[in-house]
C-alpha cells in the first residue's frame, strides 16, 4: 500500500514536468529552450542566459547567467530560485561543485612569466596567488604562506585597489629581488626603492584577471584548476594542494 501510494504521488508530481516537455517538443523546442525564452521575456534584466540544463533533481533546471552566476527554475520557467542545491544522500553541495567547475582556471593558461616565485622548501608542489600589495587579507595570507613547505608559489601582482597599489606593484616588480621586496613590504611595511623597468607584465595580469573574472584579492589557483577567492589558512591550502 505504501509503495503504491508513493508511485501515485511521484506520477502526480512529475505530470506537469512531462506535460511541459511534451508541449515544448510539439512546438519544436526543448524544455531548456522554452525556459530560456520565458525567462528572457519575463525578466529581461536577468542578464545573458548562457545555458539552461537539467539538474539531478526531477523538474528542476539550472539557469547559468553571465558566465558563472547560477539560478534554478521549474520546467515552466514560472519560478526562479537563487540559492544552493544540496544532495542530502551524497551530503554534497551541488551548487558549490558546479561553481567550482565553472570558475576553474586551466593551469596551462596561467602566464607564469608575468609572476615571480616564492619557494618554500624543495618547492615540488605549485600554486599561484593574485595579490594586491595594499590588500589587508593578502597580508594575512602572507603569514599563512610562510607556514607552507615544499611548494613553489607564483605571485601575480594584481593591483585593483587604486593608483597607490599600481605604484607599489611597479616598484616591487622592478626590484632586483622581487620575492624579497614583496615579503619585506607585506611583512614589515617597508617599500622597495622606486626604480623604473618594463611593467607591462602587471597590465597583462590585470587583463588576464578580468577575462577570468578575478574580482578580488587574494585569489588562489591550484594545478588542478581549483580557484579559491579570499583569505584561507595554511591548513586549507595544504588540503587543496593534495593531488
Amino acid at each position: 500500500m505504501k509503495t503504491s501510494t508513493l508511485t501515485v504521488l511521484r506520477s502526480v508530481l512529475l505530470a506537469p514536468v512531462m506535460l511541459v516537455a511534451a508541449l515544448a517538443h510539439a512546438q519544436g523546442q526543448s524544455t531548456e529552450d522554452a525556459i530560456q525564452k520565458r525567462l528572457r521575456e519575463r525578466i529581461p534584466e536577468i542578464g545573458r542566459i548562457d545555458e539552461v540544463r537539467k539538474t539531478s533533481m526531477p523538474g528542476l533546471y539550472e539557469v547559468r547567467v553571465d558566465g558563472n552566476e547560477l539560478f534554478y527554475a521549474d520546467a515552466k520557467g514560472d519560478f526562479l530560485i537563487r540559492g544552493e542545491l544540496f544532495d542530502t544522500k551524497k551530503r554534497a553541495n551541488l551548487t558549490q561543485q558546479r561553481a567550482n567547475a565553472l570558475n576553474a582556471i586551466d593551469w596551462k593558461e596561467l602566464p607564469l612569466k608575468d609572476a615571480f616565485i616564492l619557494r618554500k622548501g624543495k618547492g615540488q608542489q605549485q600554486m599561484a596567488v593574485f595579490e594586491d600589495p595594499n590588500c589587508g587579507f593578502c597580508k594575512r595570507l602572507e603569514k599563512e604562506l610562510q607556514a607552507l613547505d615544499n611548494v613553489t608559489i607564483h605571485i601575480f601582482l594584481y593591483p585593483v585597489l587604486g593608483p597607490d597599489s599600481v605604484r607599489k606593484s611597479q616598484a616591487i616588480w622592478c626590484a632586483k629581488d622581487r620575492a624579497q621586496a614583496w615579503e619585506t613590504w607585506m611583512q614589515q611595511g617597508k617599500e622597495p626603492d622606486a626604480t623604473s623597468c618594463d611593467t607591462t607584465a602587471i597590465e597583462r595580469n590585470l587583463e588576464f584577471g578580468r577575462k577570468q573574472k578575478i574580482s578580488g584579492t587574494p585569489t588562489l589557483v591550484f594545478v588542478n584548476g581549483t580557484r579559491i577567492p579570499g583569505y584561507v589558512s595554511h591548513k586549507q591550502i595544504e588540503e587543496a594542494l593534495k593531488p
